[in-house]
């Protein structure tokens, strides 16, 4: 059953096996993972990413696990988060899932206290039954318990942004898995207490005899653990179903949630913002799902900036059209995948650094190098200097 628009996919019953290959189950928590499934599906249908040529993520061709067909062995599972803006991100995306011919099956998984215990115990029966797992986010708590349930022998993990670079890093150095942001601080209580689960997880996601594994990315991947397969994404099925684009003579500029994450001081951020746009001339501002609303308003009053809240992927938005001649973008991980999503346009893309002075007392100890990291491997990028917000 196909999702009507604006509405929820139903809960429904696992798919069976195609003839092709085993029955393939993934779990998404925000649009820009939904997005990533859908590359991953058509790579491996097509048999290869794109032209075939490796890309920033390594390996040519569609990976280890051949036989994903075109719509009909993949049970896409929705992991609601309870933000609006990504709720609604989502359900645009589960549309064209739909479209694709993909089964999908929307979770309240935050829908309250009793949630989280309702989602595992309804999709125990899939987990156990399912031959590969395809994941947005292996550093989510929610992902990592479900997958202490599965019996599958072929994991895939798909872009998450930037976080993927550091999930593969962490792999390959058999570290705890922690979001980059986070690294450096003393683990809480809760992860103490969920350490046996994540601890659990990471040895999943490590391949073995019985278990192979897969990262499905478009980010650049310098350490690859032993026995792990990298395949580029590309954004071929982007560029297959949108676009190409009108493209406008100015400037647009991308937001970015560090503020909200704690990374960026917001004053600094908005003052960044203001001479970006003064200096490029950009009148319109894509904002992050998760940035915040007053947050967001402010900026629109202080900087005359047209704020524009995407109800899909910027990716997608952005090939679609209409699009300005230069994109800005501070490190994020549009500056990898925009590239990637509008090649063969003449639109540019440009980023920004992070001057270490923005950087609040609460950043990680690794933030400044791990966003100067994201800035210098990008690739067909223009490469701007910090602006002076004195």
């Amino acid at each position: 059953m196909r999702p009507r628009a604006g509405t929820p996919a139903p809960a429904g019953p696992a798919l069976p096996a195609d003839a092709a290959g085993p029955r393939t189950l993934a779990f998404v928590e925000s649009p820009v993972q939904l997005l990533n499934v859908l590359e991953w599906a058509h790579a491996h249908t097509s048999g290869a990413t794109g032209d075939g040529a490796a890309g920033p993520g390594g390996s040519p061709g569609a990976g280890p696990f051949p036989g994903v067909p075109g719509g009909t062995g993949l049970t896409l599972v929705v992991l609601s988060p309870n933000d609006p803006m990504t709720r609604g991100q989502l359900r645009r995306m589960t549309e064209l899932a739909a479209g694709e011919g993909h089964e999908v099956r929307w979770e309240e998984a935050r829908g309250g206290a009793t949630a989280p215990f309702r989602t595992v115990a309804g999709l125990a029966p899939l987990l156990r039954a399912a031959g590969r797992v395809v994941m947005g986010d292996p550093f989510s708590r929610y992902v990592q318990l479900l997958l202490t349930i599965t019996r599958a022998r072929e994991l895939v993990v798909v872009d998450d942004g930037t976080a993927t670079m550091e999930f593969v890093s962490q792999l390959a150095r058999g570290e705890r898995l922690v979001r980059w942001h986070r690294k450096g601080g003393r683990p809480g209580p809760r992860d103490l207490l969920f350490a046996p689960v994540s601890s659990a997880a990471r040895r999943r996601l490590t391949p073995g005899a019985d278990r192979r594994v897969e990262v499905f990315s478009s980010m650049p991947i310098d350490e690859t653990p032993e026995g792990v397969t990298v395949t580029a994404n590309d954004f071929s099925w982007t560029r297959a179903r949108f676009g190409p684009p009108r493209i406008t003579k100015g400037a647009d500029l991308v937001g970015t949630s560090l503020v909200e994450t704690g990374v960026v001081d917001g004053d600094r951020y908005l003052e960044a913002v203001r001479a970006l746009a003064r200096t490029h001339g950009a009148a319109r501002y894509f904002a992050h799902r998760r940035e915040s609303p007053e947050k967001l308003h402010r900026l629109a009053q202080e900087t005359g900036l047209e704020v524009v809240r995407p109800d899909l992927p910027l990716e997608l938005i952005a090939r679609r059209g209409p699009i300005g001649r230069t994109v800005l973008s501070f490190p994020s991980t549009v500056v990898h995948t925009l590239p990637l999503a509008l090649a063969g346009t003449d639109v540019k893309v440009a980023v920004c650094d992070i001057d270490p002075a923005w950087l609040t007392r609460h950043a990680s100890p690794r933030a400044q190098g791990f966003l100067n990291g994201v800035t210098g491997t990008a690739r067909d990028v223009h490469r701007l200097s910090a602006v002076s917000t004195a």
